[in-house]
This record gives C-alpha cells, sequence and structure tokens, in this order.
C-alpha cells in the first residue's frame, strides 16, 4: 500500500481534487480488474479507450482515477488525476509505486531487429555462471537467479515489468538483462526506468504494419538511446549503417563492436562450421558453440557489455566458451539417419537471409538444403513476397506452410509470400499449408546429410489461428519427425 501523493510527486499532472491521504494497494489499466483501494489509469488504445470505462471502475472501488480528460457522463466528484499522456504517466507512476527498482539494479536494454534474445540470453548466463545474482526478461522466459517465469511479450507493460524489476531487487540481484522492443518504447512501457547501459544489435524491415514506415520504426529504435543518462553507456554495432545513429543524440558514453570495423570491440571469424566458432576477441582467439556469423555479432556485443560492466575480458571470454544460444535460435539438431535439422526464429527477410547465407557458408554443397517457413498473420504484409524470394534463391527446396496465420486466410498469406518467387525458382517451391505435414515431408524425403531448416517459430510453443491458440512446438514436432523416419 502506497500513499497516491508519494506515488504522483515527481510527476507533472494537473489535479481536480486535493489528494492527500488517499491509500493505493494496486495500480490497474484493465477496469474489468479492479478492486477497492485501486488506483485505475485509463489509457486510450487502439481498439479500446480506458476512458469508456472510468465510471465501472469507480464503482467497483478505485480510490482515484489517472486520465487525460474527464468523459461528460462521469461525476466530477472523485479524484481525478489528469496527465497529458496516460501511458507515459503510467510508466513513472508504476516506477514510484515500486520504488524505482530500476536505480537498484544495473539495468541493460538491448534492442535491434535481430538478436535481442540471444544476447540477453548470452548476457544472464554468462553473469550467472560468473557467480553474480542476475536475472533475465527476454521474448523466450523471463529469470530470477535461475527461477523460470513466464513471458509473453518481449517487453512487459509498466505495471507488470516494474513489479517484476522489484522481485529482481528483494532477491538480491545486481544485474538485469532486458529485451526492449520498438513496441514498448512508442507505449512507453519503459518509461520511467533508468538504464545502466543499452546495446544496439541491428536494424532491418520488420513491424511496418505496426511503425508504418521504416522511418518511424528507426526513430523508436533511437528514442530509446535518446532518453539515457550521462552515467550509462551505449554501444552499438558499427557495421550497421544505422549504428551511428543510435548516437546521435544521447548523453551516455558511446562505443562499438564490429566484425568489420575499426571500433572499440572487435571479433573476427577464424573458422566457421555447423558446430560453432573460432572468434579472435581482442586478439584472444578461442572456440564458441554458437554457430553463424550473425552469432559473432552476438558474442562480440555480449563482450563488449560485459566489459564495461566491470568484468575482466579473460573471464568473459573463457565463460563465454560454455555458454550456449536461446532456445530457437539456430538449435541444431541430428537424425538417427544422419539428416540435421536446425530451428530458428527467422521471421524477417534480413534473418531469414542471414540464417540461410550462414548454412551456405559452411555447408559442403553436396546434400540438399530444404527450407520450410511461412509469414505471421496480422502482421507486416510487405515482407511476405520479400521472403519468398530469399528463401528460393538460398534454398535447394522450399516448403511453404502456416506460420500462426492469426485472423487471417492462411492462403492469402500463402498466395502473398509466392508472388516473390521468380520464375526460375518455382520448380524449388512446394505448399503444405499445415506445418507437422509439411515438417514430416522434409523429413521423408531428406537423405543423410541433408539440410531442414525449419524458420518462424523458434521458441514459439503454440500456433495461433482464428485467435485460438493450439500447442505446437518445431521443436519438437522436428524430433518426432526424425523418430518416424
Amino acid at each position: 500500500m502506497k500513499l497516491l501523493e508519494d506515488i504522483i510527486s515527481d510527476i507533472s499532472v494537473v489535479f481536480d481534487k486535493n489528494y492527500s491521504n488517499i491509500s493505493i494497494n494496486r495500480i490497474i489499466i484493465d477496469s474489468r480488474n479492479i478492486q477497492k483501494g485501486d488506483l485505475y489509469v485509463a489509457i486510450s488504445g487502439t481498439s479500446i479507450n480506458g476512458h469508456d470505462f472510468i465510471n465501472e471502475a469507480i464503482s467497483k472501488g478505485a480510490s482515484a482515477v489517472v486520465c487525460e480528460y474527464i468523459p461528460k457522463n462521469c461525476s466530477v466528484d472523485f479524484v481525478y488525476i489528469l496527465t497529458d499522456n496516460s501511458r507515459k504517466t503510467l510508466g513513472r507512476l508504476a516506477s514510484n509505486f515500486y520504488q524505482n527498482p530500476s536505480k537498484k539494479l544495473k539495468l541493460i536494454g538491448v534492442t535491434g531487429t535481430n538478436g535481442k534474445t540471444t544476447v540477453c540470453t548470452l548476457l544472464y548466463n554468462l553473469f550467472i555462471s560468473l557467480g553474480y545474482k542476475s536475472a533475465l526478461i527476454s521474448t523466450v522466459q523471463n529469470q530470477i537467479n535461475g527461477r523460470v517465469l513466464k513471458s509473453s511479450h518481449t517487453t512487459p507493460d509498466a505495471v507488470s515489468l516494474n513489479q517484476l524489476l522489484n522481485d529482481m531487487v528483494n532477491e538480491g540481484c545486481e544485474f538485469c538483462f532486458m529485451e526492449v522492443s520498438s513496441h514498448a518504447v512508442e507505449q512507453f512501457r519503459i518509461e520511467g526506468l533508468e538504464y545502466t547501459g543499452a546495446v544496439f544489435t541491428n536494424i532491418t524491415h520488420d513491424h511496418l504494419d505496426y511503425h508504418k514506415t521504416f522511418e518511424n520504426y528507426l526513430k523508436a529504435k533511437k528514442s530509446f538511446f535518446d532518453n539515457l543518462s550521462y552515467t550509462a553507456f551505449a554501444l552499438t554495432n558499427k557495421d550497421d549503417k544505422n549504428g551511428s545513429v543510435m548516437l546521435q543524440n544521447t548523453l551516455a558514453s558511446k562505443y562499438s563492436y564490429s566484425l568489420k570495423s575499426i571500433s572499440d570491440f572487435k571479433a573476427k571469424i577464424i573458422e566457421s562450421d555447423l558446430q560453432g566458432l573460432l572468434l579472435s576477441i581482442d586478439n584472444v582467439q578461442a572456440w564458441f558453440n554458437l554457430i553463424g556469423n550473425f552469432n559473432a555479432y552476438n558474442l562480440i556485443a555480449v563482450y563488449g557489455t560485459a566489459f564495461l560492466l566491470g568484468i575482466n575480458k579473460n573471464e568473459i571470454i573463457t565463460a563465454l566458451t560454455k555458454c550456449t544460444g536461446a532456445k530457437g535460435r539456430f538449435e541444431v539438431f541430428k537424425s538417427k539417419n544422419g539428416i540435421i535439422g536446425i530451428v530458428d526464429y527467422a521471421h524477417t527477410p534480413d534473418a531469414l537471409k542471414n540464417v540461410l547465407e550462414t548454412i551456405n557458408k559452411i555447408r559442403t554443397k553436396n546434400e540438399t538444403l530444404i527450407t520450410i517457413f511461412g509469414c505471421g498473420g496480422n502482421r507486416d504484409k510487405e515482407k511476405r513476397a520479400v521472403m519468398g524470394d530469399i528463401a528460393t534463391q538460398n534454398s535447394d527446396r522450399v516448403i511453404i506452410t502456416n506460420d500462426n496465420p492469426r485472423s487471417e486466410n492462411p492462403d492469402e498469406i500463402i498466395n502473398q509470400i509466392k508472388s516473390g518467387i521468380k520464375p526460375q525458382h518455382y520448380k524449388k517451391m512446394i505448399v503444405i499449408s499445415n506445418r507437422e505435414e509439411a515438417i514430416n515431408a522434409a523429413v521423408g524425403f531428406a537423405k543423410k546429410g541433408d539440410i531442414i531448416l525449419l524458420a518462424g517459430k523458434g521458441h514459439e510453443n503454440y500456433q495461433e489461428t482464428g485467435n485460438v491458440k493450439i500447442p505446437f512446438d518445431d521443436t519438437e514436432k522436428l524430433k518426432s519427425a526424425f523418430e518416424k523416419f
């Protein structure tokens, strides 16, 4: 329980009524969950306006309401806290309610189109292995000192996020490694948090269904760095043409990493195959269990971050050689018949291209590369044709199937993917809409040494069709197919 005056002490708002000595049990954004003594924050969403439910919140016992305006049908005889932006105010309210937990941790935010999950997971595993009490907030899962929690969003809502950070503080965590999505930045989910450091991996075509233009998407990523304090550090990928853009207006100390350019933290690939990578990092050679060029970038980003957090470079490299990546990120499996299966979350054109180029660089070319993929419904439609082109250009055979069609017509999604395939590649492609049947078919006609890339869903353990989620795990389906054939 907190006093309302303490929660809003440093927030710029306009008050309609005296608010002293009002106790708040919880901060709630869904009026259906309101209980006596809660603070209701009315948020204007794309489909639902929380201001329409202010009366419901009051009738259920809310102690006060935060809103951008008071609807005409609402009684004025109540404690309203008026703000210009309820979403933005929510972040600061939540942070204050939980006594600003981000200031009690070394909080590292990782943003970018690809690599966020792997970088955060590697950092978490690295620091845990070195004996530091640490926490992880990622797409795959949240963890507090080895205790696994469910994860439903890349970045949770502001209240859940601060509650989670508070739990980490209470369990003695010193470090937290957190994925920061562009949606979270635009929706002010990270408002009020204080970061020790921020890492930029890369930026490519993604989420244009939400951001509408690449410029808006870039701006959302950049604003994360713009809002860092002068006590923080900002680490960016210098080989990405937009890496320097992230640093343009930040107050944070600026650092870079790369494989190709002159940078503060440099790595060089010595050897690369389906077993791992031999890298030279700051002139120290070591073998790592992760595969491919993109993981070389992930590893050097982790190395640079750990170094900036004060860890000895030899300790970092030694510990990283023992680390593995995140679930569903270039996970390699081998059947009893010698077929190689790779499960990867690649669901953007750039990610799919990177994975396929990685496989093609390290394969012998005597085997067949079979790619299975689809595209999610109710998401960026522009990338579908592009991904169809990339898959067929870089594979020997391609099976187009369903991903998560959601409320879209699965056949329409598949047709849009096919529209990007060049005529000379038509013969490589077949359509098997049922994803499990597609996996079985690929394993069925694969021979010893052949490589099957199962792309798009990675760690997800469900398939969503028509707003219904059914259990579906690419890894489990692939293993099952390996047992059948």
